[in-house]
């Protein structure tokens, strides 16, 4: 799609954007009035205490004993598991703890430490760091969302305040960063600076430095590689003049290569001084001992679990390499596809595909990560409202046992009461004489977005399907909350979300795996590398 300079396309929809803004960072201040992970649940706490306590680590021992078990460093009690950068970033909010109230971040003696000012310390440290990495990359790509729109583009979800609240307003990441507590907000909020390098900017160079700190930060942006590999490998040999094809194609990969290296050395550069202590941090990073059913999680693992066991069939080591197969068997469809037939639309399903493939099939997942789905789904929202609102409400509701477990049960209902009204309130701002069950009809939200669509079974389908998927997930909501379990099944309610989110994920992976695939090769490919 051409990006010539027109002043009508440049502009900016300020109606609702400073308002909406501030009301998402309103609703993640509410939420963080509430209880988090380990909140008076002694002796290991939870998230929040796991946070607490590598800032206690990282500004009271040596950088070289962070990952190894010593006597001020207890890896049994919540030891480092993130790559260096989360430590770096622990190391900078720990100063910040000591200089402020010295007692919670005392080594051995501020273990459960939950004094009110430093829980308000600890939520700031939250809210900033959303409102610095992953706030102002969503607006970036937003804004460039709107800035490319042609004019006769009706799709009022291209608007850049309603796409950016829409995309800011989504519960599952408020809820576990500013409710249950952690950072995801960092490493998710690098990965969109990255992607907003490819999309909007053509840099290839700074998309790949933005995607080694993301991955820097937390080890699961492994999800989102391979696209970016295939997707960067690809363009390396776009544009190449007829002579010389081979040089210039090595010296794009050499740009890139350069890039990766020299991030991955100065990251890792004060554990590299020996094999011994790069091989811990990463044994710590990934630690196969943990096996694939740590928790009840909506993958085909714990599904297939409920019906055949698994866990009493396969070691550890074995299952590891079930998941690495069938993952890479999974990823290759899309993959394939992006490498031959590359563009940005492309680029933006096949993050989507792979990290769906990896949340369903991989080794070790946790119920959270299912937010790295989520938030692609959040960047293709404006190109299939229906699908993807329908996705963020399921994988909000796929974490629903470890909110309850948190006390976060008012949250959880607010969050999603407020999203799916601001979600409705838009379709009647796209066409006033839709009602609230429109968000049901996929018909009407994919003629509101473009009238020329045509109607189909499929889209019937989907609507009924989406209807009772809602219907479903309610009453599990209701019996979750209201019913007491029978006391052989302890677990019940938790493995029914788990089981029936899974059969519904499974489907949506079809589903965007058809439409990556099934997308005309006519649409615009991506602008060529300039070459010297």
């Amino acid at each position: 799609m051409s990006k010539k300079s027109d002043p009508d396309r440049f502009s900016v929809t300020k109606d609702l954007l400073l308002p909406g803004v501030f009301f998402c960072l309103l609703v993640r201040w509410c939420v963080a009035a509430y209880p988090y992970s380990g909140h008076n649940k002694p002796p290991m706490f939870g998230d929040f205490e796991a946070q607490r306590h590598w800032q206690e680590i990282t500004v009271h021992t040596p950088i070289r004993q962070w990952y190894f078990n010593t006597t001020q460093n207890d890896l049994q009690y919540w030891g480092l598991d993130y790559p260096p950068l989360t430590a770096y970033h622990s190391f900078i909010v720990g100063l910040v703890a000591d200089w402020l109230d010295p007692e919670s971040v005392r080594l051995f003696a501020s273990r459960g430490y939950e004094k009110d000012t430093h829980k308000t310390f600890m939520r700031w440290t939250v809210f900033l760091s959303d409102i610095y990495f992953y706030v102002s990359a969503v607006l970036c790509l937003c804004i460039d969302l709107e800035r490319v729109k042609s004019k006769e583009d009706s799709n009022v979800f291209k608007r850049t305040d309603i796409s950016t609240i829409l995309f800011l307003l989504y519960p599952g990441l408020i809820l576990i960063d500013h409710g249950h507590f952690q950072y995801n907000c960092v490493s998710l909020g690098l990965f969109l600076w990255s992607a907003f390098f490819i999309v909007a900017i053509e840099n290839d160079i700074l998309a790949t430095i933005f995607f080694v700190l993301a991955l820097n930060y937390k080890q699961m942006e492994l999800y989102h590689v391979l696209p970016f590999f295939f997707y960067l490998l690809r363009k390396c040999f776009i544009g190449l003049p007829p002579k010389s094809k081979l040089k210039y194609f090595i010296h794009n990969l050499n740009k890139l290569a350069i890039a990766v290296i020299a991030m991955f050395v100065i990251i890792w550069y004060p554990f590299i001084h020996s094999w011994e202590s790069l091989s811990q941090v990463v044994h710590r990073i990934f630690p196969l001992k943990r096996g694939v059913f740590e928790d009840k999680v909506s993958n085909v693992w714990c599904f297939l679990n409920v019906f055949v066991k698994l866990k009493s069939l396969y070691t550890n080591e074995q299952m590891a390499k079930v998941c690495l197969a069938t993952t890479a068997l999974a990823v290759l469809p899309s993959c394939i596809d992006l490498f031959f037939r590359i563009n940005r639309k492309k680029f933006v399903l096949s993050l989507i595909n792979v990290s769906l493939a990896f949340f369903l099939f991989s080794f070790q997942v946790h119920e959270k990560t299912i937010l790295l789905v989520a938030v692609p789904i959040c960047m293709h929202f404006p190109d299939d409202p229906f699908m993807c609102f329908w996705f963020l409400i399921l994988s909000n509701f796929s974490m629903l046992p470890l909110l309850l477990k948190d006390g976060l049960l008012m949250p959880f209902i607010a969050t999603n009461i407020i999203y799916i009204c601001f979600y409705s309130i838009c379709l009647k701002l796209a066409h006033p004489k839709v009602g609230f069950f429109s968000i049901f009809n996929a018909e009407e939200v994919y003629t509101i977005i473009n009238p020329k669509s045509e109607k189909s079974m499929l889209l019937k389908l989907l609507s009924i399907n989406f209807f009772f998927s809602f219907v479903f997930m309610f009453l599990l909501t209701q019996a979750a909350v209201l019913l007491q379990p029978p006391p052989q099944y302890p677990d019940l309610f938790a493995l029914l979300i788990s089981v029936y989110s899974c059969s519904q994920f499974i489907l949506f992976f079809l589903y965007f795996n058809y439409q990556q695939l099934s997308l005309p090769t006519c649409l615009p490919k991506v602008q060529k590398l300039k070459t010297n």
